[in-house]
């Protein structure tokens, strides 16, 4: 019997294997795949290897070494005395037992951390052969001449931007007034209209109707139907959490109505209990008005299947804090403060609520904003569009936020990730010393 059993080998599965281990719980790790989840295999590696390759030739070469060595990394990581590799697939018996073909095993503490995968929209035609999601078009072995690409995301704006500079012909369609809503919106449209300057098209406020003959036929703003021709068609609407094949059903959990698992706060697993209906028939439904819900102890769900916020260091900070929360360890991670980046040219990142957001939310705010034409070092690096929003309590109080689209603008949100976490104002970031001339200098001059 093993002190804690971890379903999935992507970041948040393995980096909180290793972290029991080296603290002493021994470890039994469950992975259908190859290990590393989707973020090494078919995401957040492969698409920035294509970001950083100068031709797709290149790209295509270049990524299955960059997989490869990581993956063999992360094996020898999973080889700790503390730790067991199974390889296949686990679905649960009962909460503290889990099956792998004929065999089962049991632990104190169970993680679910299988992740998400594509998910795509109900149109007619959208099985058609040169429909593709994330993964599919990382392993196209010929660049398409034209690429047309459904949905404005982070993974939709950084394929339409790599494309582009390899020299497809790129066509965006979104059903959201602007790309990458996470984002302040003056961000956004700033980053777009640079992207278009490229020669990458946008159709914003428009909404797919079918895919046939080789071609995208949505309704336009104006509620016309219009089309685009492509001989690939990526399909970037978003992920769904993985749940198939767990039997959570046995455990008596509903999932939310997104498909993810439900946890509180320190992603303990919820079942949920009708009220009127204490005889143990099926849990009420999601949408249901009168249930409860009521925590299943030493059961959590982290990463993308919990759908809180996915992103792979969101998924290695929540193994953390089970792991610390199982060892009696306290922890101060702000999971309220967390950071993300757009990975396009130029970058985009971002931290805390947009300006958007502080306005809906009646939040008092200030915001200060400065430009990368202005810094010595994007003029010497021929990186001169960029912008900083900084968001701050009223009087140059603490920092609540920061919205950059710019060089390296992910290591710069990074830089203010830390002093939003520590409570600082923007006196304090103005006062620390800056090296010159630094791209950082951009967070000292707004103004």
């Amino acid at each position: 019997m093993s002190q804690l059993i971890i379903i999935g080998a992507g970041p948040g599965g393995y980096k909180t294997a290793l972290h029991a281990a080296q603290h002493g719980l021994q470890v039994t790790i469950f992975e259908q795949e190859h290990v590393g989840g989707t973020c090494l295999n078919v995401g957040c590696i492969p698409t920035k290897t294509f970001v950083h390759s100068v031709s797709f030739e290149e790209a295509i070469e270049r990524q299955p070494q960059v997989v490869e060595q990581l993956r063999s990394g992360i094996e020898t990581l999973l080889t700790h005395p503390n730790i067991t590799l199974v390889r296949g697939k686990a679905s649960f018996v009962d909460a503290h037992t889990v099956r792998v073909s004929d065999e089962t095993f049991t632990a104190d503490n169970i993680i679910i951390a299988t992740g998400s995968d594509s998910k795509l929209i109900p149109v007619p035609g959208i099985e058609s052969p040169n429909v593709v999601d994330s993964t599919g078009l990382l392993n196209l072995d010929t660049l398409p001449k034209r690429l047309c690409i459904i949905g404005a995301g982070v993974i939709g704006m950084e394929f339409a931007s790599v494309f582009n500079r390899f020299g497809a012909e790129v066509t965006v369609i979104e059903f959201l007034k602007e790309c990458l809503p996470a984002l302040d919106s003056d961000i956004a449209k700033r980053l777009r209209k640079q992207m278009e300057k490229e020669g990458i098209t946008f159709n914003l406020q428009c909404g797919v109707k079918q895919i046939a003959d080789g071609q995208v036929f949505f309704e336009n703003k104006k509620g016309q139907t219009d089309s685009v021709a492509a001989d690939i068609i990526l399909v970037a609407t978003g992920r769904k959490p993985r749940t198939e094949g767990l039997n959570l059903e046995a455990l008596g959990i509903t999932l939310q109505r997104n498909g993810a698992i439900p946890v509180d706060e320190h992603y303990e697993v919820k079942k949920i209990r009708n009220e009127e209906n204490k005889k143990g028939d099926a849990p009420a439904p999601s949408n249901s008005l009168n249930f409860t819900f009521s925590n299943s102890p030493h059961l959590y769900a982290i990463g993308d299947v919990n759908g809180r916020q996915m992103l792979a260091h969101a998924a290695e900070m929540q193994g953390l804090h089970v792991v610390n929360r199982i060892l009696g360890i306290e922890d101060h991670i702000r999971f309220d403060v967390m950071p993300a980046a757009i990975f396009t040219t130029p970058e985009a990142a971002c931290v805390g609520p947009s300006e958007d957001q502080l306005k809906e939310q009646g939040t008092p705010y200030e915001c200060h904003k400065s430009f990368y034409r202005a810094n010595g070092k994007a003029l010497a690096m021929n990186e001169t569009e960029g912008m900083v929003k900084l968001c701050t309590e009223p009087g140059e109080g603490r920092i609540l936020s920061a919205h950059i689209f710019g060089a390296h603008a992910a290591d710069l949100v990074q830089e203010v990730t830390a002093y939003i976490t520590l409570g600082a104002t923007l006196r304090q970031l103005r006062e620390t010393v800056h090296i010159h001339p630094t791209l950082s200098e951009v967070l000292i001059e707004v103004n």
